[in-house]
């Protein structure tokens, strides 16, 4: 192993890792070993993996390493990942942030998982993550909240604050997330990553611990728009176990990333832009937003006037999925089983009252009051109206542009603690939720910093439109380096 990759294994992208690996710059193993050291001494403070499977790890990467010897190795072949604790991985602990799921080895695992593992991946761990994906900031996981590697007093986002805050110290060089309402793109803006949310049905979601089941979909985080092209084409694709898994081939991801923007119509959502709106946020991305002019985008103003509705149908039809999805923790079959109950009934309310958290509580009864006999027709059947107008408000935009911009989040990472009134933190996602809603793809890129925090990008495409926001974001990436930007505290632990 050169010691320029030994040294700087953090400043590495998935790309550069590969080429290194190609090139017979390094081998898997040491990859590995280096990764494994930097999550040790990185997790008394970050706190940002739940499961780190060291043992399973090194034999994958002996593997990695006979194969590509063997001269049959894939592009990823031997390159380390972490996961977000909500896929199940056969042999491994699988928790999704829950005391629920505290004693649960998963017996199988998730489509993702294994498409990872036959790409040559190499798995370092499980990434902490907020209890069910059910949270903005990573401060509802039942093993702590998980702190931001850019200041240790602010959050890293959520759900999948675990992986965005693991890949921007260094400590794996991309991580798998879960959006269900924001919670990939959201904790990349927080952290300064790259996080994509891909079309719904686009990756499978068989193995993924449900927790809206219209609404989840698995996603890359990595430092790059040309990382995730790279893991996005070695995770996706129909799957005969996901129902709702798109019967589409998958297109080469990255052959079209270096694609001229000349021409390219962009689209300013005005609903973006208004009040809540943190003003250098806003500076930021109007900012971003010029570059794209400078390389031949041209940009107008559009509308999605159904946006104002977004948070509240998303907060109906995700807690009715959940509490249906959530039904199955009840102490009998697998998680978390009260002792000595006194009758069936003792044992669900004792098992789900101790295994679930106060945030998952609430979302659940939420949930279950919005489908009960009086009120499904008044607030359910609503929303999934709401839900339609939003999907066409898109589709009417991309008829008049290519793709739309604004901001990820309306303020950089706010302060571990500082959201104290559930609805305030709901409305961290108000920019994110509504792609969730219409199952379009989405993509956050780093795109300027505020009092030293990470300000996102979010980049959003017509259904399937991957490649196109892929070659977007990576044509911002070479010409700004908001994403070559690293917080101080991963090179403290080189």
């Amino acid at each position: 192993m050169s010691d320029h990759t030994a040294d700087a294994t953090f400043d590495h992208t998935v790309t550069s890792l590969a080429a290194a690996l190609q090139n017979g710059d390094a081998s898997s193993r040491e990859l590995t070993t280096d990764y494994l050291k930097r999550i040790e001494r990185a997790e008394p403070t970050l706190n940002s993996f739940i499961s780190v499977t060291a043992e399973q790890a090194l034999a994958a990467a002996d593997d990695a390493d006979q194969a590509r010897a063997d001269g049959c190795a894939g592009f990823l072949t031997g390159v380390p990942i972490s996961l977000k604790d909500i896929f199940c991985t056969q042999g491994v602990k699988t928790t999704c942030g829950s005391k629920m799921l505290d004693n649960f080895i998963a017996p199988y695992n998730a489509t993702v998982v294994d498409k990872l593992a036959a790409a040559g991946c190499i798995s370092l761990g499980k990434t902490n993550m907020d209890e069910f994906a059910m949270g903005s900031s990573n401060e509802t996981s039942y093993y702590g909240a998980v702190k931001n590697p850019w200041d240790s007093a602010a959050v890293p986002g959520g759900s999948s604050g675990g992986s965005a805050a693991a890949v921007a110290a260094g400590l794996t060089p991309a991580s798998m997330g879960s959006d269900t309402g924001g919670s990939i793109r959201q904790p990349a803006a927080f952290c300064g990553v790259t996080g994509l949310k891909p079309t719904y049905g686009r990756v499978s979601r068989y193995g993924i611990i449900a927790y809206a089941s219209s609404l989840d979909q698995a996603g890359p985080m990595a430092r790059t728009a040309e990382d995730c092209a790279h893991l996005l084409g070695a995770i996706a694709g129909h799957d005969l176990r996901d129902s709702t898994s798109a019967t589409r081939g998958v297109p080469d991801y990255a052959a079209e990333l270096d694609a001229p923007l000349a021409g390219l119509k962009i689209g300013l959502p005005r609903e973006y832009f208004g009040d809540g709106l943190d003003p250098a946020v806003a500076s930021a991305v109007r900012e971003a937003v010029k570059v794209y002019e400078s390389l031949g985008a041209t940009v107008r103003d559009v509308s999605l006037p159904h946006t104002r509705y977004a948070t509240s149908a998303y907060y109906v039809i995700a807690p009715a999925e959940a509490s249906s999805n959530l039904a199955r923790f009840d102490g009998v079959r697998f998680g978390h089983r009260c002792e000595h109950p006194e009758d069936l009934i003792d044992l669900y309310q004792r098992s789900r009252a101790e295994g679930f958290g106060e945030e998952v509580k609430r979302r659940i009864l939420i949930g279950t009051h919005t489908l009960s006999e009086g009120f499904f027709d008044a607030y359910y059947t609503k929303a999934q109206k709401v839900r339609r107008l939003i999907r066409q408000d898109f589709l009417d935009a991309f008829d008049q542009v290519d793709v739309l911009m604004g901001p990820t989040s309306p303020t950089p990472a706010f302060d571990l603690g500082a959201q104290k009134d559930p609805v305030s933190m709901y409305l961290q996602d108000i920019y994110t939720i509504a792609v969730n809603l219409a199952g379009i793809p989405g993509i956050s890129v780093p795109a300027g910093m505020v009092d030293g925090r990470p300000v996102g990008l979010q980049i959003l495409g017509s259904h399937f439109a991957e490649a196109r926001l892929l070659n977007v974001a990576h044509r911002f990436q070479q010409t700004t380096d908001w994403h070559q930007q690293r917080p101080a505290f991963a090179k403290e632990i080189a």
